[in-house]
């Protein structure tokens, strides 16, 4: 399929970007450093085509200006990745799946998202036809990682710039630890249910690490199922954002490039639904 005009359209290949044929101005831009321009810009951008992908450069200034101080090498967020715990829901019988998860809400303008009692997450059929219809009781995010400031200027990014997108400020916020792992010559499935939508407003995934893995490459379609867009999110914040109404996004399996070595994908998932005040 053609790209769209002026559209970033990139082919994955074993885990690299070849050099795009058109260039999307959503996903190039020179941003400015001050946090209030940058995120004008980007809920400026989004709409252009209900998805984009942010380098960890341009993703590193926003979240050290927001927290006042260089956002980079933090272990208590980091190292966290290395606690997550078996997904025990995994309808396709595999094992190559570890998470934690968590729920935040906001009420008002302004206000910093509060950490919710424990629940499970919740997603219908119409949005997972593997793993849905059940709730499902995750383990709960460990206190390192809410402590972290990394995380805490994460959930300002998005809560500021999807405020300034819809104008709402009643949030409810879920958080997904993600580790997928390819091991024993079989292949990790980062979305096992495939190019979905997940039933929410907005849609962040932050790259973690990746260790010894090809593929996991992000795909994205538009409503009428055509691929609108491939990229890989290769370093720790490189970024991509949903409009979870407009698009399907999914990733392509990970496989290991030496046998002998542990390979795995991790990621963060912030996801964003509009919620009224009375019930957040």
């Amino acid at each position: 399929m053609p790209a769209s005009p002026g559209w970033h359209f990139s082919v994955t290949i074993d885990a690299a970007i070849i050099e795009p044929f058109e260039v999307n101005p959503a996903t190039d831009l020179n941003y400015p450093v001050d946090a209030d321009k940058l995120l004008d810009e980007i809920a400026r951008d989004l709409p252009l085509a209900d998805f984009l992908y942010l380098g960890s450069s341009k993703v590193v200034q926003l979240l050290s200006e927001i927290t006042g101080s260089t956002i980079g090498d933090d272990p208590l967020f980091l190292d966290s990745w290395n606690s997550l715990e078996e997904d025990q829901y995994m309808a396709d019988g595999g094992k190559y799946r570890k998470r934690r998860h968590a729920t935040f809400a906001t009420q008002h303008a302004g206000d910093q998202p509060t950490l919710m009692p424990h629940q499970p997450h919740y997603q219908s059929l119409d949005y997972n036809s593997l793993n849905g219809g059940v709730a499902r009781y995750f383990a709960p995010i460990l206190i390192d990682l809410l402590n972290s400031r990394t995380l805490g200027a994460l959930l300002e990014m998005g809560n500021r710039l999807f405020s300034r997108l819809t104008g709402n400020h009643a949030w409810h916020i879920e958080l997904h630890q993600f580790r997928i792992e390819a091991r024993d010559g079989r292949y990790g499935n980062p979305t096992p249910e495939g190019v979905h939508r997940d039933g929410v407003d907005f849609v962040m995934v932050v790259m973690i690490k990746r260790v010894n893995i090809n593929s996991g490459g992000t795909t994205i379609f538009n409503l009428e199922n055509q691929l609108i867009g491939e990229f890989t999110l290769l370093n720790t914040f490189d970024m991509a954002i949903v409009n979870d109404h407009r698009v399907y996004h999914g990733v392509t399996p990970i496989t290991q490039i030496d046998p002998q070595q542990e390979a795995y994908r991790d990621v963060l998932v912030i996801t964003f639904k509009a919620n009224s005040p009375s019930s957040a």
